[in-house]
């Protein structure tokens, strides 16, 4: 998934350069991490049926992974901002990417001993980490050239996060699920211990760099003043639905990846973890196709209009996957993938569209909204474990049809004065 951070403006501005020339390396160090962090987040896909097999779980107990991960995502957000504001950027981040090695490390204790709450623990901290590194990284970009090009230059580094979403799976498949098949019985849970070893190794190398090199120092504008108490942002009933919007949208693109390779294997019986994989990769290269094309098609058609057919998509490709047993239903999987391309970013935009000095305020509210993530994977599990894994599947459904009122309805700014 590609969680980001977008400015405050209603309409986004073209014209300018991407950045400036003092700008360029910095640029390139801070788009990488947007990279890195996508191993993270879609490693977990992978992890989800390696586990089950490893501790012998249900899809209930399976799911709890994405809820370690993104309730330590969710939990970190706000003492990340706050921290932010004392000892800047730079060093913020640093102490994200010394947190995710910190998670990562703790997988290879986990492996050894062999207990799956470890492994929960790991997942934990590394997603605080990764929090950290969201908070930091996403408005740092906007700050690396002219204003009026900010959005430009998170849109590029979006696209490298949606890039990392693909590569993971193809990453993970090679080291973690085609080595747990040939590891001997009981040891399956060892064949992490390399991967997450490279992991952190990556993440320490990160911190070093960012650490030693030379970032421009940002002067943001002084905080609000009192009239940007929370009990203000009640009063702007289209940011309340956008945060019940991105909530639902997070949980479903959540949900619907952590199970694609259940019910790959629901629909052809006996097919090995490594080939039902192939579809998690078709389902994340749709993601990245649909970051890129629907970027372009947004120069020309109004983002709720684009949102609202995205949503339309995801209705009619989640409906085979429900109703079917066929090959509709793989093909329904790998086109949601698609759709859920521009969701997140554009309900973002969306929502704190004139929120004036309850911008940040507001901002905050959205992305904390990832906790769909955490919630609706474990009811996807529950669900399947009392019926079956295509049942499951509507719990997304009736999440894209609270995006699809949003983009139709929900979205419009409407301002209750108190």
């Amino acid at each position: 998934m590609g969680v980001t951070r977008i400015s405050s403006t209603s309409t986004p501005q073209t014209g300018g350069p991407l950045t400036e020339r003092r700008y360029i390396l910095p640029l390139m160090l801070i788009t990488s991490l947007f990279f890195l962090w996508a191993v993270g987040v879609n490693l977990n896909d992978i992890l989800i049926p390696h586990l089950k097999g490893a501790f012998h779980l249900t899809d209930f107990q399976s799911s709890f992974v994405q809820v370690a991960f993104f309730g330590g995502y969710f939990l970190a957000a706000w003492p990340a901002g706050r921290l932010m504001e004392k000892i800047g950027y730079q060093r913020g981040i640093v102490c994200g990417l010394l947190i995710c090695a910190c998670g990562a490390f703790l997988f290879i204790p986990a492996a050894s001993i062999h207990v799956y709450a470890v492994f929960l623990l790991g997942l934990f901290v590394m997603a605080c980490g990764q929090s950290f590194l969201e908070v930091s990284s996403n408005p740092y970009v906007t700050f690396l050239g002219p204003p009026e090009t900010s959005e430009q230059r998170l849109n590029l580094a979006q696209s490298f996060n949606a890039v990392g979403a693909v590569v993971t799976p193809i990453f993970g498949s090679a080291f973690i699920l085609s080595r747990a098949h040939a590891a001997p019985a009981g040891s399956e849970a060892d064949v992490v211990r390399l991967p997450y070893m490279i992991i952190v190794g990556i993440f320490l190398v990160m911190a070093l760099i960012i650490f030693s090199a030379k970032l421009p120092v940002v002067q943001e504008e002084k905080a609000e003043e009192e009239s940007t108490r929370f009990s203000g942002i009640l009063a702007f009933p289209h940011l309340l639905k956008g945060v019940a919007a991105q909530f639902f949208y997070v949980g479903a693109q959540v949900g619907v990846a952590s199970f694609v390779i259940r019910l790959v294997q629901h629909a052809h019986p006996g097919t090995l973890d490594t080939v039902a994989a192939n579809y998690l990769k078709l389902h994340l290269l749709g993601f990245m196709i649909g970051r890129f094309s629907g970027s372009a098609l947004m120069k020309r058609i109004k983002p709720a209009h684009m949102l609202a057919a995205f949503a339309v998509g995801c209705v009619l490709s989640v409906l085979p996957v429900i109703f079917t047993h066929s090959d509709a239903a793989l093909a329904g999987i790998v086109l949601l993938g698609f759709f859920h391309s521009i969701m997140f970013p554009t309900i973002f935009a969306l929502s704190i569209r004139h929120l004036g000095p309850y911008t940040k305020r507001g901002s905050s509210l959205v992305v904390m909204a990832i906790l769909g993530g955490a919630v609706f994977p474990a009811l996807m599990g529950r669900i399947s474990d009392a019926t079956n894994i295509q049942a499951a599947f509507f719990v997304p459904l009736a999440c894209y049809l609270f995006v699809l009122y949003f983009g139709v309805r929900g979205y419009r700014v409407r301002h209750v004065s108190a």
